[in-house]
């Protein structure tokens, strides 16, 4: 037996690649893109390491070009989440015995076969279904996912090394235990990365999971899966149910075995979750721990002494990288009146060369949002500002969705702190400007602390170092990310834990330790050497 204490070595980000014209990346990516371009594969539920075909099928499409099917995948119905269910506890008992350093091999294994063999499959699944440039897949999956996987571990290493004190009479242990039960992982579209840490996370620490994949998401994750299964995890630990939200969710939240939902995904989704949980909370075996990260209406803030070249970089990059669909896009900016003008001309003159289509033109900056849903919820409010006397559309603001679902970079300046856009997550390539005053900057700070329920990022541009305090102390509870001279985006595993609070989620902080303890129940174990042989005490003495 070995019975080593083994501390993982704190890893190293995983490099991104460039994909630079004649790089040998560049040309092995398109080469995949093509691949998967030129075929249409069926995609089967797996359940307990089985494949599952139950002929109620649905199509996965390009957003650049809906009318090109790259799958079609069968749907769960409620038997077969039942069958995920019941896999996932036959499984669990020898998963959580299984010790730590062999789980934790086979998370490694899976980041090593995705920096190599799979890296351009996931990549390329990432660009053609997902809508992604080739830098948004690539710092997405396999980029952050290779870190979660490899993070997490190292992570596990140090949490369970965590002991309470013993003295010369006892010996006082703490064990790691997984959950009795079983984790429900709801994941989104946006970042492939997070579907696979929502699943792996609790399976690392001797969970099981059933996994419903978001519709717009399933090509790659269904490489996720596979990958996962080449990697050693066993038939059971993870159930890939691809399908409807509200069937899987019927059964699963039925189920006494719920032991914890793991969520990335819109606010009012996961509040409903939180109402089904509660009032089904007498029929479970044990209190389902609830993690979620969902909306986000995240923020720029300017000072007057920011530099308006920066100040407009980051508010392109930040609100128009990935078609503003990340959690974190920048979709509200509050911009001094001195600054915004030559912030605006800035912002017009890189436009001019920004282009916008196919993921597969490497030339292209922006793409497609993902479905026609999310592109008809940003046309609403595009042309609602078009047509308001309280906002004005200063860049931008044509949609069309003929061939694929475009919408072009839009910025809203409204004339009201409290206007619709800049209340109100929007999650598309919007960003809405308020201009204030320069002499109310602390005053519109305490605007921007107080329009938007949501608290996932926000970032302040100063070169006056008091400025840069007191806007970190008013916006304290306004993001759990909080960016100094930067964009909202791009928080990195190891370096940036990931979260927030308010109506963005329970700020677990995915990326670190702390998301990784909510998926352990912890015994302690108190041994005591020599056990006393009298029951009485000194103070009943006479």
């Amino acid at each position: 037996m070995n019975n080593a204490n083994y501390l993982f070595r704190e890893p190293q980000n995983e490099p991104v690649y460039t994909y630079a014209p004649g790089s040998p990346e560049r040309k092995l990516l398109q080469a995949e893109l093509d691949r998967q371009y030129n075929q249409v594969i069926e995609i089967p539920i797996i359940i307990g390491g089985k494949e599952v075909k139950t002929g109620d099928m649905g199509q996965v499409v390009m957003p650049t070009e809906h009318k090109h099917v790259l799958a079609n995948y069968h749907k769960v119905g409620k038997k077969e989440v039942q069958m995920a269910i019941d896999a996932a506890m036959a499984a669990k008992k020898d998963w959580e015995e299984m010790p730590w350093i062999q789980r934790a091999s086979i998370m490694m294994k899976a980041a090593e076969l995705l920096a190599t063999k799979y890296r351009y499959i996931l990549n390329a699944a990432c660009m053609l279904g997902q809508g992604k440039s080739p830098m948004q897949a690539e710092i997405d999956c396999p980029c952050e996912a290779i870190d979660f996987l490899r993070f997490n571990t190292y992570f596990a290493s140090q949490l369970y090394t965590q002991q309470p004190i013993s003295d010369h009479a006892t010996l006082n242990r703490n064990e790691y235990r997984g959950m009795e039960g079983f984790v429900y992982t709801i994941t989104p579209f946006n970042f492939t990365s997070i579907a696979l840490n929502l699943n792996v996370a609790p399976a690392l620490m001797g969970n099981v999971t059933i996994w419903k994949p978001s519709t717009t998401a399933i090509l790659s994750n269904y490489y996720l899966m596979k990958l996962l299964q080449e990697a050693g995890v066993p038939d059971g630990v993870i159930n890939f149910l691809p399908g409807s939200g509200s069937v899987i969710s019927e059964v699963a939240f039925n189920s006494p075995h719920l032991a914890g939902v793991h969520f990335t995904g819109s606010t009012d989704t996961f509040k409903s979750f939180w109402k089904l949980i509660g009032k089904n909370i007498d029929h479970y075996n044990t209190y389902p721990k609830i993690v979620g990260e969902t909306g986000g209406k995240d923020f720029i803030f300017a000072h007057p002494t920011a530099p308006a070249r920066e100040l407009a970089v980051a508010i392109l990059r930040g609100a128009f990288e990935y078609q503003g669909q990340k959690c974190s896009a920048a979709s509200r900016a509050y911009v001094p009146k001195s600054l915004w003008s030559a912030t605006l001309k800035h912002i017009k003159e890189m436009m001019k060369t920004v282009k916008m289509g196919d993921v597969r033109d490497f030339s292209n900056f922006i793409n497609a949002v993902i479905d026609e849903k999310s592109f008809d919820n940003i046309a609403g409010y595009i042309e609602r500002a078009k047509n308001s006397k309280d906002a004005e559309i200063a860049l931008g603001g044509k949609c069309d969705k003929s061939v694929g679902y475009f919408v072009e970079p839009t910025i809203i300046v409204a004339k009201k702190p409290d206007y619709e856009s800049i209340r109100e997550e929007i999650f598309g390539p919007v960003i809405t400007v308020y201009v204030y005053e320069d002499k109310k900057f602390e005053e519109t700070l305490h605007i921007c602390d107080e329009t938007s329920p949501y608290a996932l990022t926000g970032s302040i541009f100063a070169q006056d170092r008091y400025a840069i305090e007191k806007a970190e102390q008013i916006l304290r509870h306004s993001a759990g990310n909080f960016y100094i001279n930067d964009k909202p985006t791009g928080a990195v595993v190891g370096c940036q834990p990931f979260g927030g609070a308010r109506a963005s989620g329970t700020n677990d902080k995915a990326g670190s330790m702390l998301n990784l303890v909510r998926w352990i129940s912890v015994r302690c174990i108190k041994e005591t050497y020599v056990p006393a042989t009298d029951y009485g005490y000194p103070f009943l003495g006479k």
